[in-house]
């Protein structure tokens, strides 16, 4: 406890355009390699960039959506190393004039609410892909992705756990993705997190050196990557040793970080103005507009759905994962559904449809409207909870509205009391350990009952029924 982690994370953010940043050839994953490429992102002699006014916009508004303040105007850099997948031997980039700066992302983690400071946010372009699975003995290098546009977001050392660097994390992410910008997949690369990591004495204000730790494709990742640099530097320094400024890689399948390279400053990449690209222009109307059409953002999501639904904190917080699931339950409550039944439905049986289809919310083959008319079917008996979780699967499936299906595929509750005491009568007789149990004061063994209930009625009979008659039949 004498030592204190300090953090700041750099996020590469893939912008959801349809092209590249400086080119009209295709931003897309996944397609043959090298598919993608012209004389402007080959970076051959004579092809001029000329900047994409979509990526642009979708950058103005990420800044808006971390608070971050918009500069009318910011300039265009080169910032030049060498690397075999960087075809023009320099990346355009922005360095000491950068879209926007002085954000903050608020966030709740695992000790409570804390917030991270935003530095900067900059525009710039991705470079290739260096491939060492294609050919025997070689590297391969993909220049499809060179070009492609990117938000690079950079935090203040204002982190001090790696569980909360995994909690902002979470937290951006999910903004991002309320905000339509990015589709934040990171295993392909559309969202990527370098932490900094020093230590100090509890109580210093001294920073200490800094390490980069890179090539890490999850929170999780980062999380233990983390963990394990900062109990290396400290070690380290209590053995009177001193820490080397350089960037690491994190192996996720040993579970290590070993050295990659020394970490370079600045001035390493000669960064100059970029004299193919006048500076960036974003006028203040457009800037007011952008504010204006951005979405509610999920923490505020949050906030009222609690408060105008009454749910419960962990409710709202499940719900609020995907604007699109967020839109669904509302869509429920708005059909008429009790909010709490809607809240259990929509995290529960619709997003295990959900998880098993691979869909998101929004494409869901089952209405918010036709779920609500499910639920008060359910409510006022018609069909019984367990046989309504296959009548959403059938929705789902193209079958119709529900009270169709349940009439289709008899699944009727049956609440005849004649019908339900025969059920209750063969279960009795076929349970003589249970029901002697249940008679000894083990009263929880009736909810087993009602079950073998359920299982011989295949789902049709009422279980608040059934549970009175057994209650009944074995005093």
């Amino acid at each position: 406890m004498t030592w204190e982690p300090v953090i700041g994370i750099e996020i590469h953010v893939q912008l959801r355009t349809s092209a590249k940043l400086f080119c009209g050839n295709a931003a897309v994953f996944g397609d043959e390699p090298n598919k993608h490429v012209c004389p402007v992102c080959l970076g051959l002699p004579g092809a001029l960039p000329t900047t994409n006014p979509e990526a642009v916009a979708l950058a103005v508004r990420t800044a808006l959506a971390l608070d971050c303040t918009v500069h009318e105007s910011s300039v265009w850099s080169r910032k030049n190393y060498f690397y075999p997948d960087l075809p023009k031997g320099y990346q355009i980039t922005q360095f000491d004039r950068p879209l926007a700066t002085a954000g903050v992302v608020d966030f709740d983690g695992p000790e409570g609410e804390g917030s991270v400071r935003i530095r900067r946010i900059h525009m710039e372009e991705d470079a290739g892909k260096s491939v060492h699975d294609r050919v025997p003995g070689s590297t391969a290098v993909d220049l499809n992705r060179a070009g492609t546009p990117l938000v690079e977001v950079v935090t203040e050392p204002d982190l001090r756990t790696p569980a909360d660097v995994r909690a902002f994390l979470g937290t951006l992410k999910r903004t991002l993705e309320y905000i339509d910008v990015s589709d934040c997949n990171m295993e392909e690369g559309s969202l990527r997190a370098d932490a900094n990591v020093s230590v100090r004495r509890r109580g210093s204000e001294t920073l200490g050196t800094k390490t980069e730790i890179k090539n890490v494709n999850s929170f999780s990742g980062i999380e233990r990557a983390l963990d394990i640099e900062i109990a290396r530097q400290i070690d380290v320094l209590e053995q009177g040793g001193t820490i080397e400024q350089e960037s690491l890689l994190w192996d996720d399948h040993r579970g290590e970080v070993r050295s990659m390279r020394s970490k370079e400053e600045s001035h390493d990449y000669r960064y100059f103005p970029e004299p193919d690209l006048p500076p960036l222009s974003v006028s203040a109307a457009e800037i007011q507009a952008a504010r204006r059409a951005l979405p509610e953002l999920p923490r505020a999501r949050k906030a009222r759905l609690e408060a105008d639904y009454s749910l419960p904190a962990y409710d709202a917080e499940v719900l609020t994962q995907s604007a699109a699931t967020a839109d669904y339950f509302e869509g429920v409550v708005g059909a008429g559904a009790n909010t709490k039944t809607a809240s259990n439905w929509v995290m529960g049986a619709l997003q295990a449809l959900i998880n098993e289809r691979g869909d998101d919310a929004r494409d869901v083959p089952v209405r918010p409207e036709s779920l609500a008319r499910l639920i008060a079917l359910v409510q006022d008996g018609t069909v019984s909870d367990s046989a309504a979780k296959k009548v959403l699967g059938f929705m789902a499936d193209g079958g119709g509205e529900a009270m169709e299906i349940i009439e289709a595929k008899g699944l009727l509750q049956v609440r005849d009391d004649g019908r339900l005491a025969e059920w209750v009568e063969a279960v009795v007789a076929e349970s003589p350990d249970e029901v002697a149990r249940y008679r000894s004061g083990e009263t929880r063994v009736l909810g087993f009952l009602v079950g073998q209930v359920m299982c011989r009625s295949q789902g049709q009979a009422d279980p608040r029924r059934v549970n009175e008659l057994l209650v009944e039949r074995l005093s």
